[in-house]
């Protein structure tokens, strides 16, 4: 009986051993193929760029400068990167840039406001037109009479009104080109390098000649948030506060914001360190640019002490793709590289730039 009852047990013991086992064996596969599934393949991030000199140079660069354990390491909260846009992440050749494009539509083609543009506004607007359509040299110091003629032109808008004309006009076909408008203007492979410093703790800011408030208006649809946006600047005000000094005038809740005609600050070259210096706080360690203007920005960030620091400048040098004089484009880049800039050629290392079923086109004009 005795026996009996062992033996029982033993058979017992025998099973759930063997059930006990069965569970783990289950547990481990189940655990060994859920780790499986939760490997994700390394993103990709430069499908759209050839390897090249450039982007080596970035990729290094960011390894470097993240990597813990490196001597050049740069905490997450150091770790500013600047960049310009017209030329630099977004299409200017067509065949000038977007912002002298709409000051020749608002002075000489817009219904409600030609007839009662002022005259040195409608000279500005016409020197425009016979540069993009002629090929007539502007004047000298032309982005001084542009900005100031650009703050009367759009004086007595307010935020909201100004945001919708801007993207009214970049819904237009961009001139020059075919299956894309101002506003989906994107260099599509730098696109590509916002991703890729973002998701390794960079925080990047515009910082444009062109206005402010155009800029916020067009990489809105990027999702560059409006507080990282630096440019051009006018003086606000609010609607009834008339010429009483903004510290002196409490503003209404019925009130808006509107621009008026005061230029504050043409944003180009030694001007841009100004503003970053103001609105940033930091040197930045990565700057990106494409023209002459961009330089000091650059300067700026490589003659920072504290990180080792890059910048980058943009060639329009692809005749075929773009709006380009490869020429001159080619002397620049002999120039960047002597100042210590990488350079990025738009032919050689964009695999495209605006995108599938963007086509360059002769322009036109009505």
């Amino acid at each position: 009986m005795e026996r009996n009852n062992f033996l029982t047990l033993m058979a017992r013991t025998a099973t759930k051993t063997r059930i006990f086992v069965a569970i783990l064996v289950i547990g481990l596969v189940a655990t060994s193929c859920t780790k499986e599934d939760s490997v994700q393949p390394a993103k990709e991030y430069f499908t759209l760029w050839n390897q090249c000199e450039a982007l080596t140079a970035l990729q290094e660069y960011v390894k470097d400068v993240t990597n813990p354990k490196s001597t050049n390491y740069i905490e997450v909260e150091d770790r500013i990167a600047t960049f310009d846009m017209d030329g630099t992440f977004v299409g200017e050749l067509y065949p000038t840039y977007f912002e002298y494009n709409l000051l020749e539509y608002r002075v000489l083609d817009d219904p409600t406001y030609k007839d009662i543009a002022p005259d040195d506004v409608k000279e500005a607007a016409q020197n425009i037109r016979d540069f993009v359509r002629d090929g007539k040299k502007l004047p000298d110091h032309f982005d001084m009479i542009h900005a100031r003629a650009a703050a009367k032109a759009y004086a007595g808008m307010s935020l909201a009104e100004f945001d919708a004309y801007v993207k009214a006009y970049a819904a237009k076909d961009a001139n020059g080109f075919k299956g894309m408008t101002y506003g989906q203007s994107f260099y599509k492979p730098m696109l590509q390098v916002f991703e890729y410093l973002k998701d390794n703790g960079f925080t990047y800011y515009v910082v444009s000649g062109s206005d402010r408030f155009i800029c916020r208006s067009l990489v809105e649809s990027i999702g560059i948030m409006p507080n990282r946006v630096i440019g051009m600047d006018v003086k606000l005000r609010s609607t009834k506060e008339g010429e009483e000094p903004g510290v002196d005038y409490t503003m209404g809740k019925e009130e808006n914001i509107i621009r008026t005609d005061e230029l504050i600050i043409k944003n180009l070259k030694t001007n841009k360190v100004l503003q970053i210096a103001q609105e940033i706080g930091k040197v930045p360690v990565l700057s990106f640019g494409n023209s002459g203007g961009d330089c000091a920005m650059h300067n700026y960030c490589l003659g920072g002490k504290k990180y080792r620091c890059a910048a980058f400048m943009l060639i329009a040098d692809d005749e075929d793709r773009d709006h380009a004089n490869r020429e001159k484009a080619l002397k620049l880049a002999v120039e960047w590289r002597e100042n210590g800039y990488h350079v990025i050629s738009m032919r050689d290392d964009f695999k495209t730039i605006y995108g599938d079923g963007v086509e360059k086109t002769d322009f036109t004009f009505n």
